[in-house]
């Protein structure tokens, strides 16, 4: 007969077996980047390009961290390579200088084809969203659009890039608010010089209008993320169109001047 401490060495091991057939299934499943993805990246991202290689090094293993750990789902649209290899970009660009950062409050990425409205339906005249991060039912949800995800990349003379908005999104929303102020990166000291930096300029925008996207005049949230679109994606124009708004973003994201 067996004893209760044999049935429990028997239990063991069957447990030791489970997590091994499962560690073995898990590593199997790790996202590895295409072969190509180092000419995929000098390509189109130049956030990317423009680091020395020890730095390209880290952004690559950071990369493959956030794309082995993240779904990414294709929603009436094929998810390539290049798509991943982007999405994973615009996750990484805002918090490169931030070394032990996670985004535990995002689990999957859907990637739609092209615009859609606020309950997130692909038909109808209304459809005028290109990213958004989810509530609700899509909490810890981002969607995209294909389109202007591969654009935000191509156009480098733009100031827009849809996938660091929408994750800048995600970095404001990691302290409980999506306010435009990252408390969970900037410090307390800075907090309130930021606000007031962000209304002035705003209630400049409403009146006199500016090289800043105007979506950014909607309130602090959107403010937040539009300007840091800017800041990463066209830094010396905003360093000379913006010197305060540059030396704050600077401050924000622990990027060396």
């Amino acid at each position: 007969m067996f004893t209760i401490w044999q049935a429990l060495i028997g239990l063991g091991l069957i447990v030791l077996i489970i997590l091994f057939v499962f560690r073995i299934r898990v590593a199997k499943e790790a996202i590895i980047l295409p072969e190509n993805y180092r000419e995929i990246l000098n390509s189109y991202v130049k956030f990317y390009r423009g680091l020395p290689e020890n730095d390209k090094e880290q952004f690559e293993k950071r990369l493959e961290q956030f794309l082995s750990s993240i779904t990414i789902t294709g929603v009436n649209a094929e998810v390539e390579d290049l798509d991943r290899l982007l999405i994973g970009a615009g996750a990484i660009i805002p918090v490169f200088a931030i070394r032990d950062w996670q985004y535990i409050n995002l689990h999957e990425v859907l990637l739609y084809p092209g615009a859609f409205n606020t309950d997130y339906d692909q038909a109808g005249p209304d459809r005028n969203a290109a990213g958004m991060v989810g509530n609700g039912p899509m909490q810890h949800v981002m969607i995209i659009t294909k389109w202007q995800l591969r654009q935000g990349f191509i156009n480098e003379q733009s100031t827009h890039n849809t996938a660091i908005h929408e994750f800048v999104h995600l970095v404001d929303k990691m302290d409980g608010t999506m306010d435009g102020v990252p408390e969970i990166i900037l410090e307390r000291k800075y907090t309130a010089q930021w606000k007031q930096l962000m209304e002035n300029t705003i209630a400049h925008m409403r009146m006199y209008g500016s090289d800043i996207d105007m979506y950014g005049a909607t309130n602090t949230t959107e403010f937040f993320a539009v300007i840091s679109e800017y800041f990463f994606e066209q830094p010396e124009r905003l360093k000379e169109n913006h010197p305060e708004l540059y030396a704050m973003l600077v401050r924000i994201y622990k990027l060396a001047q």
